[in-house]
């Protein structure tokens, strides 16, 4: 049985170099812009490096927030060969110094959380700099940029004075003793933001959290610096989070849409959805179909991104085959009678638990990853003329079909309870077809039943589940 843990993650924005260790360098790739002129200043030093065949110390004064350790962990991705390595504040650069080995490659050792006067004292700071002098003299830093990041003109003043005293040029380098850093400019706020979002949250927009492209410019005109700016946008995020589920009454609700068609258009469910936990993508569903729907919500989109993000919103496909088995297998009486009627078996199918396990819909209910979707073989002829006849019952009494769906849940162990036609328990009333109480919680099921659809048809029908269950908690007018 899923956990909780297993439900969709937390919101993940983190404005500093710290939250996205781990993330993996590709992730990195795609949220790290170039700051050009603290690249080239470091180019520039590591010629010298190569040249003098001794390393150096860079002092990098910068506002807190601007990005300064995110740039100098992340060198490598611009400066071919470079190596970023760090000492954090716990640790003793003179203990680290001499744990080093000679590298044939530039290296950046990165003095952390030391970025202010009070951190470090004057004899320290002195003690610091001579064996940093020692280091870069050495054969195992000749190779070596020892940057020390400040955020203070008092200690940027004191480092500067204290390392002209010790070395001299040959320890800061010619001309510029001081870089000043100012990370990636305001105009790129934006973007940067939308990528992080994007990244960290399987393919998640700003628009589709809830925040338009104004609200986003005017957040950029509030920041100084990047990290600033990361946190006015997730803290936006979960304001907008909030406001939703406080409109929500006690359950937390959750609304997957499944869609079973005689086509089988897993293709394009996964078009209208994002990372392997078959997310709605609010953007897509909206450019897919000009239904009216489209043209009502457009009038309230940030207000549906939130709304799709706080209900979990998902799309998964249930195919045919299943489809088919389930309701041999765990039809009641209504459903059988029906199926008779319409000439089709009733015979109990074994697999149909395995089948179900199998399925777009098993999967996401046990808490796993689609991964890549692969479409299987084609059904004959007999399973489409069957599946039809089911499509056929469905317009009639989706009831009895949904109810099997919900027994074949319960016995394979997906769910405790399942119910159909459940209120919303709203001040508006309406009602979700299937309701199935799991032990992370429960979750409403939307069931799509058709004989043939697409992609404009499904979004559609996504569209109009969403902008119910909005107006039953009072989000949409």
């Amino acid at each position: 049985m899923e956990s909780a843990t297993n439900e969709r993650e937390d919101l993940y924005v983190p404005d500093r170099f710290e939250g996205l260790r781990g993330v993996g360098t590709e992730a990195l790739r795609s949220i790290i812009v170039p700051v050009p002129s603290s690249l080239s200043l470091l180019a520039n030093r590591f010629e010298h490096i190569r040249a003098a065949r001794q390393g150096g110390l860079l002092i990098l004064r910068g506002e807190t927030g601007a990005g300064k350790t995110t740039f100098l962990n992340t060198v490598g991705l611009f400066l071919g060969g470079v190596v970023s390595e760090r000492v954090l504040r716990e640790f003793n650069p003179d203990s680290a110094f001499a744990l080093l080995e000679p590298t044939l490659s530039p290296r950046i050792i990165v003095l952390e959380g030391r970025e202010a006067l009070g951190e470090v004292s004057r004899n320290a700071l002195e003690a610091l700099l001579h064996n940093t002098n020692s280091f870069v003299r050495s054969e195992a830093g000749r190779l070596t940029l020892v940057v020390w990041p400040t955020n203070t003109e008092e200690l940027t003043h004191v480092l500067r004075e204290l390392a002209t005293q010790v070395g001299g040029e040959a320890l800061l380098g010619v001309g510029q003793p001081v870089s000043d850093f100012r990370g990636p400019p305001p105009e790129e706020f934006r973007s940067i933001a939308e990528r992080t979002v994007a990244t960290l949250n399987e393919g998640a927009s700003l628009a589709a959290l809830g925040i338009s492209e104004e609200q986003a410019d005017e957040l950029a005109e509030r920041a100084r610096t990047i990290g600033q700016y990361l946190a006015l946008v997730r803290n936006a995020l979960l304001e907008n989070g909030a406001h939703v589920r406080r409109l929500l009454p006690i359950e937390q609700f959750r609304l997957w849409t499944v869609v079973i068609a005689g086509n089988d258009p897993d293709g394009d469910v996964a078009a209208l959805t994002r990372g392997g936990s078959a997310y709605a993508d609010i953007d897509r569903l909206m450019t897919a179909t000009s239904a009216n729907i489209v043209k009502e919500l457009k009038k309230h989109p940030d207000t549906l991104g939130i709304l799709g993000s706080v209900l979990d919103a998902r799309i998964v496909h249930l195919d045919r085959m299943t489809a088919l088995a389930i309701a041999r297998q765990f039809g009641d009486d209504e459903l059988h009678a029906a199926m008779k009627a319409a000439n089709m078996s009733t015979a109990p199918d074994a697999r149909a638990l395995e089948r179900l396990a199998a399925s777009e819909l098993g999967l996401i209910m046990s808490g796993q990853s689609l991964g890549t979707r692969r479409r299987g073989s084609k059904p004959g002829g007999g399973t489409e003329t069957a599946f039809m006849s089911l499509a056929n019952i469905a317009r009639t009494s989706d009831g009895a079909l949904n109810r099997a769906i919900g027994r074949a849940l319960v016995e394979g162990g997906y769910a405790s309870t399942a119910d159909i036609e459940k209120d919303l328990g709203t001040e508006l009333s309406y009602q979700s077809d299937l309701y199935v109480v799991r032990e992370s919680g429960p979750v409403r099921l939307e069931i799509m039943w058709r004989s043939t659809t697409g992609r404009a048809e499904i979004a559609n029908y996504v569209l109009m589940k969403l902008g119910n269950y909005g107006k039953a908690i009072g989000l949409l007018g």
